[in-house]
């Protein structure tokens, strides 16, 4: 059976149990469907060889040795991963374009009784749809920013706007990096592919006539970069602009970080990175102040020196914000406290936005 996919927003309703990603396990790194488990028909090491005898030995040849080596991890797959499953169970099954592996998988799961269905078109037919939303046409939802200088607490307002409702994409918790010079996280950052696969599914799943809303970032994060159709239409989406007094904000940020502040060699490089755009002699002092464990009076001096500068550099040929709220407490409680009034904000923008 296949299954044809014309949309993002109907990964969601398929009549299916498991998505199965049967591609090599780098090919399931980079980029996947939402959702789909790697069980591989051939591991990397197969695929190259079984490639390179087609290309440069024997096509019959490399296709027995590939259908000897998909066989047996098959059957390991149904020994393991696969050994829970009743018979009423419905897989879903794909490959690079719906071919081979993921027709000789879908086979054997189907032979055994299973109601197996193969993706038409394998993973690019998915990544299409990716693409044409992510970079081919204008997005069809309506972001408002939020928008505030480090520390002002806005990746967790963003959690706290999701738990009452609001329609929300966190790109720095998608991108697992908090966007600035200290931001990076203990694992690695997703390939740019899946990054963008993430935003697109969780944008499909949006009510269009409802604002989105996303935080202020540049148009890179960490490594990754912001898809241009999302980047585009933040450029000119509506701001609710946050402060909070730079004492208050050190104080969260040394809260925020405990897991950067735990590994002082981590911070020391990290800290490095600032010497050829503040010097020698602050980074020196910061490094000074992080060996202390001083962490509070060395965020401070950080957002005093240099990540508030950064912000304004970058807002000095923006347009003003169409609705500012002032925060005097950024623990979890001032945080609730004042989330009504940064919500009558975001409708406000939203409002313009949708004008």
């Amino acid at each position: 059976m296949r299954t044809v996919l014309t949309a993002l927003s109907q990964i969601d309703r398929l009549s299916v149990d498991t998505i199965i990603d049967v591609r090599a396990p780098s090919e399931y790194a980079e980029d996947h469907m939402p959702g789909a488990i790697n069980l591989p028909a051939l591991s990397d090491e197969e695929r190259a060889e079984v490639g390179t005898i087609y290309v440069q030995d024997d096509r019959f040849r490399a296709r027995r040795i590939g259908a000897a080596h998909v066989a047996r991890n098959v059957a390991a797959h149904l020994e393991g991963a696969l050994s829970g499953h009743d018979g009423s169970w419905r897989p879903l099954v794909y490959c690079w374009r719906g071919g081979q592996r993921s027709g000789a998988f879908a086979s054997i799961l189907s032979e055994i009784g299973w109601r197996t269905s193969v993706l038409e078109g394998g993973y690019r037919s998915y990544r299409r749809l990716v693409a044409e939303m992510m970079h081919d046409t204008p997005l069809q939802v309506r972001p408002v920013i939020l928008d505030g200088n480090t520390g002002t607490a806005k990746t967790r307002i963003l959690q706290l706007l999701a738990g009452n409702g609001w329609q929300v994409i966190d790109l720095e918790g998608l991108a697992n990096h908090r966007g600035s010079a200290l931001g990076a996280r203990r694992e690695t950052q997703p390939c740019q592919k899946l990054f963008e696969g993430m935003i697109a599914q969780r944008l499909a799943r949006f009510d269009p006539a409802k604002p989105v809303i996303v935080e202020a970032e540049s148009s890179r994060v960490g490594t990754l970069n912001v898809p241009p159709a999302l980047w585009s239409a933040m450029k000119s989406a509506p701001r609710v602009l946050l402060s909070a007094p730079q004492a208050e904000r050190a104080r969260y940020l040394a809260r925020s970080y405990v897991d950067i502040t735990a590994d002082h060699a981590a911070l020391a490089a990290r800290l490095d990175l600032l010497r050829g755009i503040r010097g020698h002699a602050v980074v020196d002092r910061w490094q000074g102040l992080a060996r202390n464990g001083a962490f509070e009076q060395l965020a401070l001096e950080l957002v005093q020196v240099h990540y508030d500068a950064g912000y304004d550099r970058a807002r000095r040929h923006m347009a003003g914000p169409d609705a500012a709220v002032s925060l005097d407490d950024l623990s979890e409680d001032g945080l609730t406290a004042a989330l009504p009034r940064i919500s009558a904000a975001l409708e406000r923008a939203g409002i313009n936005a949708g004008g």
